[in-house]
């Protein structure tokens, strides 16, 4: 408790000071004649002063939780390995460190990539493998998360803990975790990933220990942990759930849909009718459509919507059997032409439009809306699943799954314990890969699952997936505050109106108390290599929000790549990080720029010592790259000293 209320203070503070400052940058201090860089500059400082107030919010509630209960009694478990192209004897280590969990389980090596020698060792090993079925060719694979989801069709166990290739667990893991499953709410457990082949100096920034620590503990206090991808056990019936739901809510949209398109042929075929009783029969088919979309949008019961309309349907068509029987036969004609080699009526948006704009007899009409009913594919012949337990929405499952699972009413739980050891990349092309991967999926989900538009989730909750998906914004604040002080020490723009003592009197204090509020949080961690990453991996950002907006609006791929683990990247690392070397070159050479113009009077010295700092901040920030470089692995590098 007297931590908690020392950081709660921290959070008043910082909170108070910051925004107090940004209210005076905004109605004070902006240099409208520079508008161009002054406004960036001011909206990249409140983008990151609502990132402070979310962090600040997640440390309000952080939670520290008690020993776990034991597992109950008989609690059954499917250990699931996923892997598609890692080395066998990588992914058998893990394997065989799972068969050697102490609480009785069952282990699945659950093999993407459908490779013999794996499947002959996993078999050897008394592993149990899983593949793909046959159903998914040719459909959308839906990378890890369709691994999964073809793997618990064929699996039966209540629980499932989920594990990375690369992810060695404790024999304990179980023991430390079933028993948060006594909770009947309770749906995930999520433990840290911590990595073994990470050097002390972490060049690469693969440990996160502020995320696997505080700022979990802290969505715990929200009931807003969320599930990370390996090192979970997840409750199979809350995912079943979860694949029920997303199947009904597919089938409503895909009701819904095609009632839309019932609504305007029955109006256009009922504006064309020549006699009154058929325009009338028409008419009160579309009615009674819209009256089914009505319901749907109520929430009432798809069976007895679709049943009752499909009555309005046959009633009306008693009206017109003395249709032209011609007319008739060339609109079926055109309904025919839908259909595949196997009969079945294909609705893509082309064949819909079609239908929408054709000129249809009174007759035709009513079986075409017959007909776009009867197509609804309940059974989704689109996917190899009709039922999708983990989210598909996005190139990563993880938090897709836990939010959908929470706006569902269930509950997770953190469990700070290390009870896994992993592998994290080993060179800088691979680790940005899969950060690229880990923002894009992100990002996805924040445009497909806004958190403040799913219905169910607490006020908590959407702030802390808030707080998740803003994070990965900073990349287009980051540009900005690389930009200004360059502008400033080689042309004099200045963004503020005067480098004051107003200025300073609002800033530092601001500063000061937000990074003793990280300081208290951490409680010794080393914080520092991923704030230095937040910024220096900024094109990754930016080109992660590009790239996964054009895939959510446009439709345009994104291509799931899997981490390597065994340092083995055929990319040129330089041409990686070439934004962020040229900004180092842009920012080294403005600094003697700058001071010469002060000294020639050109620029004042108190603004060219701030943006002087301002720059060496900047350079020891983006310094991390150049690490990164020169980074051979950890095999090449030796082992550490704990490990040796």
């Amino acid at each position: 408790m007297p931590r908690r209320v020392v950081v709660r203070v921290l959070v008043v503070l910082t909170l108070v000071l910051g925004w107090t400052y940004v209210a005076w940058r905004w109605s004070s201090s902006l240099n409208l004649a520079a508008w161009w860089i002054a406004v960036p500059l001011v909206v990249a400082e409140t983008y990151s002063l609502i990132d402070v107030t979310l962090f600040g919010l997640t440390m309000w509630r952080a939670r520290e939780r008690p020993a776990p209960p034991p597992p109950a009694p008989g609690t059954t478990v499917d250990v699931l390995v996923t892997t598609y192209d890692e080395p066998v004897d990588l992914v058998m280590r893990t394997a065989l460190a799972a068969q050697r969990i102490r609480h009785p389980h069952t282990t699945w090596v659950l093999d993407d990539g459908a490779r013999p020698a794996l499947r002959d060792a996993a078999l050897a090993a008394g592993v149990g493998y899983v593949v793909r079925s046959p159903d998914w060719e040719g459909r959308p694979r839906h990378a890890k998360a369709g691994n999964l989801n073809n793997a618990l069709l064929v699996t039966e166990g209540e629980l499932v803990l989920v594990l990375d290739a690369d992810q060695v667990p404790d024999p304990a893991i179980l023991d430390r975790t079933v028993g948060y499953f006594d909770d009947p709410r309770v749906a995930i457990v999520q433990t840290p990933q911590v990595f073994d082949n990470v050097p002390v100096a972490d060049p690469l920034g693969s440990q996160a220990p502020l995320f696997y620590g505080p700022i979990m503990q802290g969505k715990d206090g929200w009931n807003a942990a969320f599930f990370c991808g390996s090192n979970a056990v997840l409750r199979r019936d809350a995912l079943m759930q979860l694949g029920l739901v997303g199947y009904v809510d597919a089938s409503r949209a895909a009701v819904r849909r095609a009632l839309r398109t019932a609504r305007a042929v029955l109006a256009r075929a009922a504006r064309e009718a020549a006699d009154p009783t058929v325009a009338d029969a028409l008419t009160t088919v579309r009615a009674a459509a819209a009256r089914a979309q009505r319901r749907l949008d109520g929430g009432d019961p798809l069976g007895p919507v679709t049943y009752e309309f499909q009555r309005a349907v046959d009633a009306a068509s008693g009206t017109l059997v003395d249709a032209d029987v011609a007319r008739m036969r060339a609109d079926l004609e055109q309904i025919a032409e839908l259909h595949d080699a196997h009969g079945t009526l294909t609705l893509d948006q082309s064949a819909l439009t079609r239908l929408a704009a054709r000129d249809w007899s009174p007759l035709g009409a009513l079986e075409a809306v017959r007909d776009l009913l009867r197509a609804v594919d309940v059974d989704r012949h689109d996917e190899a699943q009709a039922v999708q337990p983990v989210a598909t929405v996005s190139v990563t499952e993880d938090m897709a799954t836990a939010m959908a699972l929470h706006a569902l009413g269930w509950r997770t739980v953190y469990h700070h314990e290390t009870l896994a050891h992993g592998l994290a990349p080993e060179d800088l092309p691979t680790m940005l890969t899969q950060r690229l991967r880990w923002a894009q999926g992100t990002v996805q989900t924040m445009l497909r699952r806004n958190p403040w538009r799913v219905p169910g989730l607490t006020v908590g909750q959407r702030l802390m997936y808030s707080a998740t998906m803003w994070s990965y914004l900073s990349g287009f604040a980051a540009v900005v505050y690389l930009v200004a002080p360059v502008l400033f020490l080689l042309f004099g723009v200045m963004p503020v109106t005067a480098w004051s003592v107003d200025f300073f009197a609002r800033f530092v204090p601001f500063l000061v108390a937000s990074q003793l509020l990280f300081l208290v949080v951490a409680r010794g961690l080393t914080t520092w290599r991923g704030q230095q990453y937040a910024l220096a991996l900024f094109p990754v950002w930016i080109r992660a929000c590009v790239t996964a907006a054009a895939n959510v609006w446009w439709g345009r791929p994104l291509e799931f790549a899997v981490t390597r683990k065994d340092g083995r990247s055929s990319t040129v690392a330089w041409r990686r990080v070439l934004p962020q070397l040229v900004a180092m070159v842009v920012l080294v050479a403005a600094v003697p720029v700058g001071l010469a113009r002060a000294a020639l009077g050109l620029s004042a010295w108190s603004g060219t010592l701030v943006n002087v700092a301002w720059v060496g901040y900047d350079l020891v920030v983006l310094g991390v790259v150049v690490q990164a470089l020169r980074y051979r692995g950890y095999r090449a590098a030796g082992r550490t000293e704990g490990e040796r």
